[in-house]
């Protein structure tokens, strides 16, 4: 006897990741993509033709279809809105990064999806990468010892459209491109972060609303330091689109992995180099799935979502007090987003 097919659907494709997620999971046995819910006309015209699936102008109509699971992409600031909306329809929730542009929002979303009796999970594909897995399991196995500190990117290109609007993304680079990498170090240290001190600017697109520019220096609360260039940097005619490295140094040696390269390189006693090619969104997806199928929670949930979140926030009160902000003391951080006469 064969179970049921995993009923999933999409809430708004307004972040273009949904696309990968959605082909991602049409591709997983076992799983019926029902529909898709999107506020934009074009976009609905866009998921027909591609995807040649049923699509609603309101959550709401979607939501009524008897949902397993949902994709959420909308901008960051409705986040919030839709992840509360699909928890009271009782469906399980995959949200793009960052979780909410807001510490607030992002508890509400978590308790409101903890008091339906399902799971949240946030959308870091940068784990299921081969090669970040890879350095992961080096780093647990002692490689380079103890961690002493990181040297981290994550840049990009300027993505423009409502990712350059504050009120609707929550800021600029430093929001795109802080979660992703304050993430996987979280997780390689299993460690939080307890001070950021930031500086960030407008420095190659000076007409933007936002920050395309920011650098972070991050101290862990067992000692480990590290920094971050968070930027929309890769400017036209760069070969590639961005990039997330982490280079680690520990007690023992040194280990560089670079995600979008798929490529690892250890220093130390036992050097050691490889590389691959993968797709890191087909591996989150399907885990996502997998989780919802077995009901247990997500890999990476709302709390690490709101964890990473919490560093983007402390990031941005400092660049604009230009001092350290420790995150142990500030769990009631809002978000301090860059005026337009910064």
């Amino acid at each position: 006897m064969t179970s049921r097919p995993l009923r999933v659907g999409f809430i708004s494709f307004a972040n273009g990741h949904q696309w990968s997620y959605a082909w991602g999971a049409k591709a997983v046995p076992g799983v019926e993509l029902v529909g898709a819910a999107d506020s934009d006309e074009g976009r609905r015209q866009q998921i027909k033709a591609r995807l040649g699936l049923p699509v609603y102008s309101r959550n709401r109509d979607l939501l009524r279809e008897g949902l397993d699971a949902v994709f959420v992409c909308s901008e960051n600031a409705y986040h919030g809105r839709d992840v509360i909306e699909a928890a009271a329809a009782r469906v399980h929730v995959l949200c793009e990064k960052p979780l909410a542009t807001t510490a607030a929002d992002a508890r509400a979303m978590i308790a409101a999806c903890a008091r339906a009796g399902v799971h949240l999970g946030t959308a870091f594909p940068c784990r299921y990468a081969t090669p970040i897995r890879r350095a992961y399991d080096r780093v647990s196995a002692g490689a380079i010892g103890r961690v002493l500190g990181a040297n981290t990117t994550n840049h990009g290109s300027m993505p423009g459209g409502w990712f350059a609007v504050p009120k609707l993304s929550g800021g600029g680079a430093m929001t795109d491109h802080t979660v992703h990498v304050a993430d996987l170090l979280r997780w390689f240290l299993h460690d939080e972060v307890a001070e950021v001190y930031a500086e960030s600017g407008r420095l190659i697109y000076p007409t933007l609303k936002c920050d395309d520019c920011g650098v972070l220096s991050l101290r862990f609360r067992k000692g480990t330091i590290a920094t971050l260039d968070a930027s929309w940097s890769r400017v036209k005619g760069f070969p590639t689109w961005g990039d997330v490295t982490l280079k680690l140094w520990g007690e023992r040696g040194t280990i560089a992995v670079d995600a979008f390269a798929q490529h690892v390189t250890v220093w130390g006693e036992h050097p050691w180099e490889a590389g691959w090619g993968d797709n890191m969104d087909a591996g989150l997806v399907a885990d996502f799935l997998s989780a919802v199928r077995d009901n247990r929670p997500p890999t990476i949930t709302g709390t690490d979502g709101l964890r990473a979140v919490e560093v983007t926030l402390a990031a941005y009160r400092s660049a604009r007090t230009h001092k350290p902000v420790r995150i142990g003391s500030s769990r009631d951080l809002t978000a301090i987003l860059p005026s337009p006469t910064d």
